[in-house]
């Protein structure tokens, strides 16, 4: 319970209550932390999109630089935007007092949202957001999976305005639930379930559009939302590429020294059999 309320406040900028569609199940991200390119693109999208507010302060450039395969050229050509020093943290320039009074709130540190919320959550939430009139609304955006969001969409240059067409609802149905999300085509596909009269279900498709076209086409920007989420997944735990790496050669003593205990065995054993 602790868990799931610290969640909600590092997300929840604006509004710690999820949206009606907030529990539907996400689309699968499908990241692979092991893929240098990929992790240095993420990296790249979040230094020029995200670090203006979001903060990585238990991530340092330097550290970054090298676990991606940066030579410290490289990380300050690439990445040093936000600070002087390589060795910094990896901090906004943004008072908190003034994020405070034009979002409502200081925008959240990111270094652990992924371990927070899962790849498949971050993804699902960064390729749904849609075009909101409402004017209550502030950005007048909204998202799939965190309905309500305060937070702008500051990758709408790439991805373009979504728009979100409802699906057709019999007069009859009730009790409306989320149920997931389906990638057809350039679209995102919002699945719900009704119940009618006679106890039966049926399936209600809501549609995510891109009615004004960014500088990507929509299959291009939800692969750089899998490599910005990769490089989030990565940020949240970075000694698991080290882990990794070395799990391999641990495997393989562990296979070799029972292979050499096995061998002891019998030779101590010899003479007594």
């Amino acid at each position: 319970m602790k868990r799931f309320l610290a969640v909600l406040i590092c997300l929840g900028w604006s509004s710690i209550v999820l949206g009606a569609a907030g529990g539907v199940a996400p689309l699968e991200a499908r990241i692979d932390i092991e893929d240098s390119p990929s992790l240095q693109r993420g990296a790249q999208l979040y230094v020029n999109y995200c670090l203006g507010c979001h903060s990585l302060s238990y991530m340092r450039y330097d550290r970054v630089g090298r676990d991606l395969g940066l030579d410290a050229k490289q990380t300050e050509e690439n990445l040093l935007f936000a600070s002087d020093r390589i060795t910094e943290p990896m901090n906004i320039s943004m008072p908190p007092e003034k994020a405070a009074k034009w979002f409502g709130v200081a925008p959240p540190d990111l270094s652990l949202i992924a371990r927070s919320r899962g790849a498949d959550w971050l993804y699902s939430y960064l390729v749904t957001f849609y075009s909101d009139p409402d004017p209550s609304r502030p950005f007048k955006v909204n998202n799939v999976m965190f309905g309500d969001v305060g937070m702008p969409h500051v990758l709408q240059g790439l991805q373009g305005v979504q728009e979100y067409i409802p699906g057709d609802i019999p007069n009859e149905a009730t009790n409306i639930q989320p149920v997931g999300l389906e990638i057809r085509a350039d679209d995102i596909l919002v699945r719900k379930s009704a119940t009618m009269p006679d106890g039966s279900h049926v399936e209600i498709l809501d549609t995510l559009k891109v009615v004004q076209a960014g500088e990507m086409d929509p299959s291009i920007y939800r692969s750089a939302m899998r490599d910005l989420v990769n490089f989030l997944v990565y940020v949240g735990e970075p000694a698991r590429l080290e882990r990794q790496a070395l799990g391999f050669w641990v495997v393989l003593f562990l296979v070799f020294f029972t292979v050499l205990l096995r061998a002891l065995y019998k030779e101590y054993w010899r003479d007594v059999h």
